[in-house]
């Protein structure tokens, strides 16, 4: 079964919450409602969304605010801004502020579906790095992902689970990059909402075991705290 897309839609006009959460659904995605920014900021540290929808005018935290909070945390989450206020100026400062997208109010539904289409999928694309090829090689250490096993610097084989080798694949794929504990809960583990990190960290325990000349001091395997994990390889 295709998963569906996610979606955050931040709206406290009660009408124009319900209208275009209908909306949405009907085009096949899931969507979580919020009113008020502080609300949608808690959602994004709680779950994985594919887009947000934001609307600038929110109670408790303006929309401005919650878009820059969020690039703070994340910065491969689409966010596509609702607004009142349609001077160009606004619309700077939205996107400065790391709004991927914005629309302003009264807006065409189908052009509202169309943008949030476009963004979705180009994020997709971003996000899906160049493949690794079926071997990779670090130092002394060799991962094969489609045999499930790996050899480390003496020599020693090291047999991997599926969930370990999808892991490995994904920060090997986004080598020297920090990615965000959502997106691997998200990818590797399916996700939605995250009950505890814990479990990625002692996979990442094991493979400083396997793969780590010290441990202690890793050379490849890192945890950014409070926001992911990343495989450093500056030979690779």
């Amino acid at each position: 079964m295709k998963q569906k897309h996610s979606i955050l839609l931040v709206e406290d006009e009660e009408n124009l919450h319900e209208t275009l959460k209908l909306n949405l659904e009907l085009e096949g995605y899931e969507v979580t409602g919020e009113f008020d920014g502080l609300a949608a900021l808690k959602a994004v540290q709680n779950e994985y969304f594919d887009l947000i929808i934001l609307d600038v005018m929110l109670p408790e935290l303006d929309g401005i605010s919650v878009c820059e909070n969020i690039r703070l945390q994340n910065n491969e989450l689409p966010i596509l801004i609702l607004s009142a206020k349609n001077s160009s100026s606004d619309r700077v400062l939205g996107l400065k502020k790391g709004a991927d997208d914005y629309l302003t109010k009264p807006f065409n539904l189908e052009e509202l579906l169309l943008r949030v289409h476009k963004l979705i999928h180009k994020s997709k694309r971003i996000s899906e790095k160049q493949q690794v090829i079926e071997v990779y090689d670090f130092g002394k250490n060799s991962i094969n992902f489609k045999a499930l096993q790996g050899t480390n610097r003496k020599g020693e084989m090291i047999f991997l689970t599926k969930k370990e080798a999808m892991l490995l694949k994904l920060l090997i794929e986004n080598k020297n990059e920090v990615v965000p504990r959502e997106k691997i809960l998200h990818a590797v583990w399916g996700y939605n909402v995250y009950p505890t990190t814990r479990t990625i960290d002692n996979f990442i325990l094991s493979f400083r075991k396997y793969f780590e000349e010290d441990s202690k001091n890793p050379k490849y395997f890192h945890s950014v705290r409070g926001i992911g994990y990343k495989f450093t390889d500056t030979l690779g």
